[in-house]
């Protein structure tokens, strides 16, 4: 039987027919690799996923873990997981040799890790928040840093976290009001309340390693003061083992409709419950300079992003391959041409509607792991191309993708999974079938790491505008290529991108029209329509990029993934038509609506 996690075929056709990804192997940081690793790898992380995560995702949803008042207990199979997962030496997957890594392509590694997003997503959140802090501290950290927090973490003994919103400050990060007061050796003591850390506080791990945004006193006001700090819940040893209890203290729990299994907490730093030293505050360590805080932390924000998204096209992708299964298993009614009401049911994957659903859940959650994969590839790009100019050009699309990359999975496969419901039926919303769990644990990715509204400014107040507008040109110049190859390739190839070149035309169009009355708040009013509108004309050109991918093959894999794309640029597309309209319209709706008149 076929994996309904991920489909293995789709994953090969993307990491090998379109992204060429043995072709990373001529480089240096890769030359130990060939296509037998990464497909071992691909391998081993489908079987792990599959026999430890998978097993236990709908008791970790219906169990969820629990505070005691002195300690949280979380279902033993948790902690048995990721001591597998830590082992497979997954955690250091994309990592460097130098810190225990198996230094794979991000695009492999990536790729590896959403068959454990789509097992089990709140077991998953443990492992991919650690990759994240250790690469930050591999980043930004000092070497004492790295060898007493970031490696512990890539061997599986210490876990980590990412501490930003705070109960009075959730996204406006520049009204944070937790502190860190310098100590005479070197050291900080902070004391302030973060809320929303998932994982904050379990005993999956020796220690826990919070990366803390805090503000030294006399700073800078606003987000130009914050500062960043590795504030762990065991001081550590000089033999590298945890010791006395930091003043971390967990105040409670807040319990979601999805990623149930993983902590997500309010935690109180130098509350007072525990003194270490004797002085009050929990121990801190900068990292960095000082109140650069907020530059270091979008190390780890931007990953995280990605990884929000990908974690969406997983829900989605196992939600469709889930209700693809169900809909050629289930017999329900006849052919509509069919008189005789004694022949036998057929499948539902019969009836046009169903396929319908079907070939939409194909068209987004294919298309969002072929843009994060994507994505991946120009993190590959920008670390270990050969000359400067490819290096600074992944950049700045990747820094461009990211805002799509992050909101349109969330959103689209969201969407996915509610149509993966429709095709059970009345079965699909009860708890007996998966589809219902995958649904709620993926609605919360579209608030996970900034919101669409947060996305949609990051994208048009920021990323297409930076430099001049070089990102702007670096998206459309890379849609113009695949266009032009398209309509070299002729026939079908050459239509479909007539159609993406006038919906290209209309993105450049509308933005310069957004931003030609030199008024911001008008131009950014509607933010979160040009977001959506700007982010399925990305996914047209994903999806034409897979259509060369294609070749001549005309096996019913490639058959399907051209339906798909057909799908996608017919129904699709035709989206952002009134969208862009309503851009260009300059409509202030919205913007002009008080708020004593609701």
């Amino acid at each position: 039987m076929d994996s309904l996690l991920l489909s293995r075929r789709d994953l090969d056709f993307l990491l090998h027919d379109w992204l060429g990804v043995s072709a990373l192997t001529r480089r240096p940081r890769y030359a130990d690799h060939d296509r037998d690793t990464f497909d071992a790898v691909l391998d081993l992380s489908e079987a792990i996923a599959t026999r430890h995560f998978a097993t236990h995702n709908k008791k970790n949803d219906a169990e969820e873990p629990h505070f005691d008042g002195e300690r949280v207990h979380v279902i033993p199979e948790v902690k048995d997981a990721l001591r597998v997962f830590a082992e497979s030496g997954l955690t250091g997957a994309a990592m460097g040799c130098e810190i225990g890594g198996q230094q794979l392509p991000h695009v492999v590694a990536n790729a590896c890790i959403a068959f454990f997003q789509a097992a089990n997503i709140g077991t998953t959140a443990y492992p991919l928040l650690t990759i994240g802090n250790a690469n930050l501290l591999q980043a930004h950290g000092s070497k004492e840093q790295i060898d007493t927090f970031a490696r512990p973490m890539v061997e599986g003994r210490f876990f980590g976290t990412m501490c930003l919103s705070e109960p009075q400050a959730g996204s406006s990060l520049a009204d944070i009001t937790t502190r860190a007061q310098p100590q005479g050796d070197g050291s900080y003591r902070l004391t302030g309340t973060k809320m929303w850390i998932s994982g904050g506080d379990h005993e999956l791990s020796e220690n826990i390693v919070h990366l803390v945004l805090a503000k030294i006193p006399g700073g800078p006001p606003g987000v130009r003061g914050i500062s960043l700090f590795i504030v762990p819940k065991y001081l550590v040893e000089p033999d590298g083992t945890p010791g006395a209890r930091n003043d971390v203290v967990l105040a409670g729990l807040n319990h979601k409709m999805g990623y149930r299994g993983t902590t997500n907490t309010l935690l109180n730093f130098g509350e007072g419950k525990y003194t270490p030293g004797g002085a009050p505050g929990s121990v801190g360590y900068l990292v960095g300079e000082a109140h650069q805080g907020l530059t270091y932390m979008f190390h780890m924000m931007n990953e995280a992003r990605i990884g929000v998204g990908q974690g969406a096209t997983a829900l989605g992708y196992t939600g469709y391959l889930h209700a693809l299964d169900y809909a050629r298993n289930r017999p329900q009614g006849r052919p509509l041409s069919g008189k005789d009401a004694n022949a036998p049911q057929v499948p539902i994957i019969e009836h046009a509607d169903v396929r319908r659903m079907l070939l939409a859940q194909k068209s987004y959650v294919e298309g969002a792991l072929a843009l994060i994969l994507y994505c991946s590839r120009l993190l590959d790009e920008e670390n270990t191309a050969e000359h400067e100019p490819e290096r600074a050009r992944a950049r700045l699309l990747l820094d461009v993708l990211t805002p799509i990359a992050k909101s349109w999975p969330s959103q689209w496969c969201l969407a996915a999974n509610d149509l993966a419901i429709q095709v059970h039926g009345g079965y699909g919303y009860t708890q007996e079938y998966n589809v219902e769990q995958f649904y709620r644990d993926n609605r919360l990715n579209p608030i996970h790491e900034g919101t669409h509204g947060i996305q949609g400014l990051d994208l048009l107040g920021r990323k297409v505008v930076m430099n001049g507008g070089a990102g702007l040109r670096a998206l459309l110049g890379t849609l113009a290529t695949t266009c032009a190859r398209a309509t070299e390739a002729g026939a079908e190839a050459a239509e479909l991108a007539t159609r993406l070149e006038q919906a290209a035309t209309r993105v450049e169009r509308t933005t310069a029209k957004l931003w030609s009355t030199g008024d911001p708040a008008t131009a950014l009013a509607n933010a979160s329509v040009y977001l959506e509108a700007v982010g399925h004309v990305v996914l047209a050109w994903i999806w034409l990029e897979q259509f060369l991918a294609l070749g001549n093959a005309t096996d019913d894999f490639h058959e399907g993934k051209r339906q798909a794309a057909r799908y996608f640029f017919r129904v699709e597309l035709p989206r952002t038509g009134p969208q862009f309209d309503l851009l260009d319209s300059l409509d202030s709706t919205t913007a002009d609506c008080r708020p004593e008149w609701f």
